[in-house]
């Protein structure tokens, strides 16, 4: 596996680990049960393909990425400051909508400076961004 293989696949980790990590800290903060649904099923979706890109890279025998515990507190941190005073659905799907758009743009730079990766990788990679992309429309109809 190149290495721009490598590191594409290690973006669609990080990615999809916050995503969950972000999906898990804001899950208590919902009182819609239809947007919970929703954000529920997303979760779901970040990890089956937070897996394939783990699969890909063990079966190459490369390093998974690993967040830091300082990346994780920042996250838990951002959740709780943004939904303190305000957990309304509306501004629930802004924050979703928000780390979506984080998430397509950090894959957009990963992809322009790793253009050698491989077709799967490729194929993994926009996977998560039309994912991504078909998010954030469903979520606009909760602002």
């Amino acid at each position: 596996m190149r290495k721009d293989d490598v590191r594409v696949l290690q973006g669609v980790q990080k990615n999809t680990d916050m995503a969950i990590k972000a999906i898990h800290a804001i899950t208590p903060r919902v009182y819609d049960d239809d947007l919970a649904l929703q954000i529920a099923r997303q979760g779901m979706k970040y990890s089956e393909i937070n897996n394939k890109a783990t699969a890909k890279l063990i079966e190459a025998k490369a390093e998974s990425y690993k967040s830091t515990g300082f990346q994780d507190m920042m996250l838990h941190s951002a959740v709780k400051g943004n939904t303190m005073f305000n957990t309304s659905t509306s501004h629930i799907a802004e924050l979703m909508i928000q780390g979506s758009n984080r998430g397509l743009t950090d894959m957009w730079k990963t992809i322009n400076h790793h253009e050698n990766a491989g077709n799967m990788t490729m194929e993994i990679a926009k996977e998560l961004m039309d994912f991504e992309e078909k998010n954030i429309e469903r979520l606009k109809k909760y602002l």
